[in-house]
């Protein structure tokens, strides 16, 4: 949920529940349409990079990006209006991109060189954070996030014994193979070392003698062999994530199993009630 409050009732309040709020059909059809635009101005940016589409559509662009901006500016402008503490916005993380979103092309304006800063407005894909927030997409986010803390030890382990292989092997190469191949450092001979473990192969540097070509094959293998593993360990966690999400710890207490739903009031196997602080509303009061 975000910080923010209306100023007041009436327009400010309306204006409120469409822009930072989602749970009306207008609330979300603001945000599908806030989504689709910035997609398709950060769109605009891309294109506009590549010299033969500037070439033929520069000036199509420049007043595409202009309405582009004039509509985030207006955007913004209605976020301040209908804000009890519009500081309060411009001081958080989606108010200062969404301020670095539209500075370039006002900036423009006044400084000649800012149209340098052409590659900020790509920062408006961040503000799509926000749209995925209110639509809320973002908790499926955090399983992953949460899973990838679970594993975070697992595969610290893994990155470090693959540095150390790969560390080991480039400094054998080192050893081995002639300067012209390539191979003038020890840091160069590890950039070829994890461009091969990764199966990338730039060809920029390749070993020339029969035992370095050998080691390549033993760093290409090791590389097939164990770059799924931190896959295999992520898709782990987030099922023991979606499992703990979904099934409680307590067990039964009527044949001690597991694995009962959260809401789960009787037990799957046997029937008893779960809630042991309560009395069953199926079971005969005393006396009868």
């Amino acid at each position: 949920m975000h910080p923010f409050k209306p100023a007041g009732a009436g327009l400010r309040t309306r204006l409120f529940q469409i822009i930072f709020e989602s749970n009306t059909p207008v609330g979300k059809g603001f945000d599908i349409a806030l989504a689709l635009l910035i997609v398709f101005s950060v769109a605009v940016v891309l294109l506009d990079s590549v010299e033969s589409f500037h070439q033929h559509y520069a000036e199509l662009f420049y007043y595409t990006e202009w309405l582009i901006t004039l509509l985030f500016t207006l955007e913004i402008a209605l976020r301040i209006y209908c804000l009890d503490k519009p500081m309060q916005y411009l001081k958080s993380f989606y108010g200062v991109i969404d301020i670095l979103a539209v500075a370039p092309t006002w900036l423009a304006l006044v400084l000649p060189g800012a149209q340098t800063l052409v590659v900020i407005r790509l920062l408006r894909l961040l503000r799509l954070l926000r749209v995925l927030e209110m639509m809320s997409l973002v908790g499926q986010g955090k399983l992953l996030v949460d899973a990838l803390k679970r594993s975070r030890g697992q595969i610290t382990l893994f990155l470090f014994a693959v540095m150390m292989l790969v560390t080991i092997f480039s400094s054998i190469l080192y050893l081995i193979e002639p300067a012209e191949a390539g191979f003038t450092s020890i840091p160069k001979a590890i950039y070829w070392g994890i461009v091969t473990l990764t199966t990338v192969g730039y060809g920029d540097i390749a070993p020339v003698t029969p035992l370095g070509q050998f080691i390549s094959i033993m760093v290409m293998l090791t590389g097939y062999s164990i770059i799924a593993l931190p896959v295999g360990v992520f898709s782990a966690e987030v099922i023991n994530t979606l499992r703990n999400e979904r099934y409680s710890d307590e067990a039964c207490p009527g044949c001690g199993k597991h694995q009962h739903e959260k809401n789960a009031r009787y037990c799957k196997f046997c029937g008893t009630w779960l809630n042991e602080e309560t009395v069953d509303p199926r079971a005969e009061p005393p006396g009868k």
